[in-house]
């Protein structure tokens, strides 16, 4: 039953996901084609929506024309316009076994200059008028999902494309979003500053083009495995195969080596900074996860691991957010969290996966 609630969920998600693209993409569109450049170049932007989106003449009017048709049809039978978009509401008989939908409120104007708000704020009222109007034609429209049907998905556009020489094996993005790292097996790290990722959609500008890619570090011998971003510096750490741990400074912009650097005895398959940035976690081929002060470069190995049946090299660590917890996935299929201050084992999963590796795990934010 678990399992069919997450499916129906993340089929939801997904519906919502395409509808909000759409709407996206009529609004800025029907911005352009009104000559209201800068709106739609703000609107592009916040939405990561391409500018140069295609969509059919005047259908945001069209769309927004029938979902005032449609509300004026409910009104005239009786029914209340905010029933359908009630979460806690029955469905009407007349809507059958159609998915009810969620509304989230959206307020263009946060992400647009002060300059245009009266624009704005028209097409945030008319964003629930076109997703009615979405639902109307959905409902007269769709075909039924029959068991056993494949299912499909919406269409992911790629932003941005960057290569390494050899496979890519890992990317984080910085805690406060404006960077993305990624580290391959050519034993290089790129740095992307994640706005100018977005300005690549919006046409070029006169200083040529965006160049995404803002660092890149070579400094290790073997593949790289793991990256991390220091909590509240402007810190990157990296853990590779050449048993290395290698901590940069990617505010320096000359520094292509690491300043300091973690000698381990093991291929260091992750890395993970507690949430304070004193300490850092490795995970390796040796079965118990290595605990670094970053001042005194000191590990630390948890003393109490007798009868939990440790053994495997440790193929991810992650801290919970609060650093009360940390969790490993190693390569004998348990997944196993410990306390983050006594290092001791609290739950062992073992065999999570069946009879395979645990590859990754992770906490949510609220730890649950």
């Amino acid at each position: 039953m678990e399992s069919s609630n997450n499916n129906g969920s993340l089929e939801q998600t997904l519906q919502d996901g395409n509808l909000y693209r759409q709407v996206n993409a009529f609004i800025v569109a029907h911005l352009r084609d009104n000559n209201l450049n800068q709106a739609a170049i703000a609107v592009a932007s916040a939405t990561m929506t391409p500018l140069n989106v295609e969509a059919p003449p005047n259908k945001l009017l069209e769309l927004v024309s029938k979902g005032l048709a449609v509300e004026k049809d409910e009104m005239l039978r009786g029914v209340s316009s905010s029933t359908l978009f009630d979460s806690g509401a029955a469905i009407p008989a007349g809507y059958s076994s159609i998915p009810e939908p969620r509304v989230v409120a959206v307020d263009f104007r946060q992400y647009v200059s002060p300059n245009y708000p009266p624009t704005i704020s028209v097409y945030a009222l008319l964003f629930l008028k076109v997703q009615k109007a979405n639902q109307y034609i959905s409902q007269n429209s769709a075909v039924h999902d029959i068991k056993g049907a494949s299912k499909s998905f919406p269409k992911h556009e790629t932003r941005h494309v960057s290569e390494h020489k050899n496979v890519a094996r890992c990317a984080r993005f910085s805690p406060d979003g404006r960077f993305l790292a990624t580290g391959s097996a050519d034993t290089s790290i790129k740095l992307f500053e994640v706005i100018k990722i977005k300005q690549m959609m919006l046409p070029d500008a006169k200083d040529g083009p965006v160049r995404p890619v803002v660092r890149t570090f070579y400094d290790h011998l073997q593949p790289v495995n793991d990256i991390d971003f220091h909590p509240q510096n402007t810190v990157m750490i990296t853990g590779a195969k050449d048993h290395t741990i290698k901590f940069f400074d990617f505010s320096k912009a000359v520094a292509k080596r690491a300043f300091r650097v973690i000698q381990d005895t093991h291929n260091v398959r992750s890395v993970a900074f507690h949430p304070s940035g004193d300490f850092v976690l490795a995970g390796t081929d040796h079965p118990i996860a290595h605990l670094y002060d970053v001042n005194t470069f000191q590990c630390y190995l948890s003393a109490k691991i007798q009868d939990i049946g440790v053994d495997g090299s440790i193929n991810q660590v992650r801290y919970s957010s609060t650093g009360g917890m940390y969790v490993t996935a190693s390569k004998d299929g348990a997944i196993r969290i410990w306390d983050g201050v006594t290092a001791s084992c609290v739950r062992s999963i073992l065999g999570a996966h069946g009879t395979t590796e645990a590859i990754s795990a992770n906490f949510t934010k609220d730890q649950r």
